[in-house]
């Protein structure tokens, strides 16, 4: 029987409707990625699943012995209260047993051999003591504290009263007490916020190995790709099932779409045809011609009811990040970099080499000075010891991820203007267009936008800047899936050098050539990817592990081989869009011979028809050609992929 069940599930607030037609189980061992632009009703539907939210039509029914678990159903009881014991309100009534066994243990003692109802009291506690160890008992408050470590707490924190903790300390709270909870299914809305890599790390552990089914909301791809098996996307107001992770999700949206648009087309193509038909037999208007038509007009309504229009994608951010003018071969070098505060020593002995055209990220534990290295290789912090050189024709960008260099008194439109005043209003308007400002969207103050409105502003000045070097500080917080795709293409075809501060590790991945991790010490440089680090450096420790140097032909032969791979990548992408160009034109001209053939002149003439005929025979083989080229090389490029990623594990 299925944990949950939703039927024809439609929701509305007023005139707007979120979402319609939703229909889905979720089986035991289920573990749920769900995906949508922000504002598509992913949160909403957690509301009507806990039954917050009563929705506007359909159904949910909870299977027999589900208990569901919600984050935001776990509140602090006391803000006077450690978290430790705040997390233990959530075995409140193991804790209840406990104490009765307690009392009952020291009533026995206190009674003599024989004592009238002494049998009834021992069978009592040993029935209340069986329960008490089938509920975790001896574990709880081991659990307890096993899951405040993993999410960051030492001994010391856990003693604090919620009141002096920070939000997402709170949060994290909350979060354990969720996952202790006694439920078997749970709604996870965004449970990586806050959470550092090494939490994260623990959670994606306790999650896989855990029996519960799952939803998790969450625009953490790496996350979901750890943590996932089926991937549910909300989009124009459907819900769309794909089997598998989120990297699995993508190709089967992609030919999802194509198959969509596919049967679309072939749809209009035959009402067309039989319109031509229908038009032809009335002109000859014989009761034979008649009935004819009228044969043709019901399959014509058939096939329009069942035609359904793809619709367009939501709308997502669409920019490229070119260069004015290339630097040289060397970009930047620091050398004996050292930066404290308030004679608090923050980093030293930091030296980086950087060439034109590589991409590095910079990772490290939560409060080693990952920003500040930035702002002091920027200029806008003093180093304690060192120096900073750039190379010759080197120009920055930076994007900071505190948002703290815009105007809020300012307009988005003033922001851009005042930056770039020699574009034209038109110019600017259609640059924010791309970055989904549109209408009077471009004249909101920036102190009203939320974070990922801001970012956007801040992507769009970096786009305009054309920097050949980008400095970029966790560039994908605030960012929905859609604008992290969009920011990761631009980022791929960016012809400058990265360095980027970012925990986003599917990010990491695709982009990166060197990881530099920081600590007080110094950086440790681990040449490749996140998953290549991993298997070089303990992620978590203070200080990495060393690693053996690669020799210089070593590195140009790993470089050769990255640039032949890169390059084939990129010959059967561009074979692809060729191809897919080829058979939209194909379909267009079978199109036009359908079309052709239920004409008068030539339905009238036998030689013409079936030269015509030929001619649609031979394209739709042509076709064919072409669909199983095109299924070939989807397939070849999803495999590529696939050795890439098995190439880095």
């Amino acid at each position: 029987m299925a944990i949950i069940t939703v039927s024809e599930l439609m929701m509305e607030f007023g005139e707007q409707r979120l979402f319609e037609n939703m229909n889905f189980e979720i089986q035991k061992g289920d573990r749920v990625g769900l995906i949508g632009v922000n504002g598509s009703g992913k949160t909403t539907l957690f509301k009507i699943l806990t039954g917050e939210y009563t929705p506007t039509d359909g159904t949910v029914v909870l299977g027999k012995d589900v208990r569901a678990g919600y984050m935001e159903q776990h509140v602090c009881r006391s803000l006077d209260m450690s978290a430790y014991d705040e997390v233990l309100t959530v075995f409140e009534e193991v804790m209840e047993w406990e104490k009765n066994l307690d009392s009952l243990n020291a009533l026995i003692d206190s009674m003599s051999q024989g004592q009238k109802n002494m049998d009834g009291i021992i069978e009592k506690q040993t029935s209340l003591h069986e329960a008490f160890i089938s509920h975790g008992g001896l574990t709880y408050r081991s659990r307890a504290r096993s899951a405040l470590l993993g999410l960051g707490f030492d001994d010391e924190k856990m003693k604090l009263p919620i009141r002096s903790l920070s939000g997402g300390q709170r949060a994290k709270i909350q979060l354990a007490k969720l996952l202790l909870c006694d439920a078997n299914f749970l709604l996870l809305d965004e449970p990586t916020n806050h959470l550092d890599a090494e939490s994260i790390e623990w959670l994606e552990t306790f999650l896989t190995e855990s029996d519960s089914s799952y939803i998790v909301i969450s625009h953490d791809r790496y996350f979901l790709d750890r943590t996932t098996n089926r991937t549910f996307e909300i989009e124009n107001r459907r819900m769309t099932r794909y089997n598998g992770n989120y990297t699995a999700y993508l190709p089967q949206k992609e030919e999802h779409m194509l198959s969509m648009q596919r049967k679309y087309d072939n749809t209009m193509n035959e009402i067309h045809r039989l319109e031509g038909i229908v038009e032809q037999q009335r002109r000859w208007n014989r009761e034979k011609n008649i009935k004819t038509a009228e044969s043709k007009m019901k399959v014509i309504e058939r096939l329009e009811k069942g035609l359904e229009k793809p619709e367009n994608a939501p709308g997502a951010i669409r920019f490229d990040l070119g260069i004015r003018n290339q630097s040289g071969n060397d970009v930047l070098e620091v050398h004996d970099l050292s930066l404290g505060f308030s004679g608090q020593e923050l980093f030293r002995n930091v030296d980086m080499d950087i060439k034109r055209g590589e991409r590095i990220f910079i990772l490290g534990p939560n409060g080693c000075g990952k920003t500040s290295l930035l702002k002091t290789i920027l200029g806008q912090y003093h180093a304690d010891s060192g120096y900073i050189r750039y190379g010759e024709g080197v120009k920055t960008g930076y994007y900071d991820q505190i948002q703290t260099g815009m105007d809020s008194d300012k307009t988005v439109f003033e922001e851009i203007s005042d930056h770039f005043p020699a574009m034209t209003n038109t110019e600017i308007r259609n640059t924010l267009a791309r970055f989904l400002f549109k209408n009077d969207d471009v004249f909101k103050p920036l102190s009203t936008l939320s974070g990922g409105e801001r970012a956007r502003v801040l992507l769009t000045e970096l786009m305009l800047g054309k920097a050949n070097l980008l400095l970029l500080d966790e560039p994908t917080n605030h960012l929905d899936i859609n604008s992290c795709q969009a920011l990761e293409s631009a980022l791929k075809e960016y012809e400058g050098t990265l360095v980027i501060v970012s925990h986003d590790r599917y990010l990491i991945n695709a982009l990166a050539d060197k990881i530099f991790y920081l600590t007080a010490q110094g950086i440790q440089v681990y040449e490749g990817s996140y998953e290549d680090y991993l298997k070089k450096a303990d992620p978590f420790s203070k200080k990495p592990r060393t690693q053996k140097p690669e020799s210089e032909s070593e590195k140009q032969s790993e470089h050769k081989n990255k640039k032949e791979q890169d390059a084939l990548r990129r010959k059967a992408k561009a074979r692809l869009g060729r191809l897919e160009n080829e058979i939209s034109g194909t379909e267009e001209k079978l199109s036009a011979l359908n079309e052709k053939l239920g004409t008068p002149e030539v339905s009238s003439d036998y030689e013409k028809l079936m030269e015509i005929t030929d001619e649609i025979s031979q394209t739709e083989s042509a076709l064919e050609v072409m669909y199983e080229e095109w299924e070939e090389l989807v397939e070849n490029v999803q495999q590529q992929h696939q050795d890439i990623l098995q190439q880095k594990m």
